[in-house]
């Protein structure tokens, strides 16, 4: 099986979802930073290319205003930072919205992009499936990521539902998902991670819901 030729994607680690309303709930960030931290050493080491993405809503904006303290990355980010770490600002959901992410990419050679930050409901997801256009795998890390608690005129859903919801649905066609230490031990043994597929998941789910 073919090596993967990595690039990890830091996905708006923000001082903006660390409080707030738009405070990251599931999973805590008590445990999605250590992790986000992890994954950043792990990438060092293996010289794996780095890129880190902020969003912008504009310097008129209440939120990711680039004028404001909230639009910083998070400080365990940004003390683990490096020259050669590429830069993105992003005003869409994808990272590769209007970016310039793609063509970094493809001059690092690289065919997986691994996402971990913020929020699993948005700008992980967009991304993962913007991915799928282009050619390149897409891993998620699901503890390295997180959602908020949703609620609007279609309803409700809290953060833990929203972010388990997804990572099934990321792993059923769009992502490999593995957790923090499983990419940890792909990335020892120059792996990918195993993902699944739609017709799999379907039938499975099928099966689950008829033992239900």
């Amino acid at each position: 099986m073919t090596s993967p030729r990595r690039a990890l994607v830091l996905v708006d680690v923000q001082q903006q979802y660390f409080s707030g309303p738009l405070e990251i709930q599931f999973p805590p960030l008590a445990e999605s930073l250590p992790n986000i931290a992890a994954v950043i050493d792990s990438a060092a080491e293996s010289s794996i290319p780095v890129a880190a993405v902020q969003h912008t809503a504009g310097d008129q904006a209440p939120v990711f205003n680039p004028t404001t303290p909230e639009f910083a990355l998070h400080p365990e980010v940004e003390q683990r930072r490096q020259p050669e770490w590429k830069s993105v600002v992003k005003q869409y959901g994808s990272v590769f919205a209007d970016t310039d992410l793609l063509p970094w990419l493809r001059e690092h050679d690289v065919d997986t992009i691994t996402l971990v930050g913020y929020m699993t409901n948005n700008c992980i997801i967009a991304s993962a499936v913007e991915a799928e256009a282009h050619g390149i795998a897409v891993e998620v890390l699901s503890d390295a990521t997180g959602a908020i608690n949703i609620a609007n005129s279609a309803g409700f859903a809290p953060a833990e539902t929203v972010h388990t919801t997804l990572m099934a649905l990321l792993q059923s066609n769009f992502a490999a998902v593995a957790t923090t230490e499983d990419w940890a031990q792909a990335l020892a043994d120059s792996q990918p991670l195993a993902k699944d597929n739609l017709p799999s998941s379907a039938m499975y789910g099928a099966e689950l819901a008829a033992r239900g």
